[in-house]
């Protein structure tokens, strides 16, 4: 059976980006973006909150010089609230076709992202337990959030500043 830590560690090697993805108003949906703000935290320089529209970064992250692009988000899968999920770019077009809801899935994001060149793209998925307005993260989800922090601040490699694409910090 692969190991969670063992992936990470295999896969998110040299320079990686989070990508923060959902909607900060509707419970858990806030996930990506709260751990992609706890690793900015903890000082991961590449680190982007895309919010709801993910898409509007796909060239610069393209570009971007990452070896890893990691997508996190809150994805269902039929599981107990807090499951966790890891997929590599075929594995989630495969499971998350274009039906999304962002304007482009995430299976077509990564598609794009990595037919620009090296870079791999990943998702860092969790099953969500309510997307209510104005909820606040559930505890399953809360919990998992802070044991995927502790994985991502060992498993990924440090550096000390950000990428900058044509000039401009990322």
């Amino acid at each position: 059976m692969r190991n969670l830590r063992d992936d990470l560690r295999r896969c998110l090697t040299g320079r990686v980006c989070l990508v923060g993805i959902g909607n900060p108003d509707r419970g858990d949906d806030a996930f990506g973006l709260r751990l992609a703000e706890a690793m900015r935290d903890l000082g991961h320089p590449d680190v982007v909150l895309a919010e709801r529209v993910p898409e509007r970064w796909t060239e610069r992250l393209a570009r971007g010089g990452f070896q890893a692009v990691v997508f996190l988000d809150t994805v269902q899968m039929n599981a107990a609230p807090g499951d966790v999920v890891f997929l590599e770019s075929a594995q989630i077009a495969a499971r998350y076709p274009q039906l999304s809801t962002h304007k482009l899935s995430l299976g077509t994001l990564a598609a794009l992202i990595e037919v620009e060149g090296p870079t791999r793209v990943f998702l860092l998925g969790v099953q969500p337990q309510s997307l209510d307005y104005g909820a606040e993260l559930s505890v399953p989800v809360r919990m998992t959030l802070e044991i995927l922090r502790d994985l991502l601040a060992e498993s990924l490699p440090t550096r000390a500043e950000p990428l900058t694409v044509c000039g401009e910090p990322l």
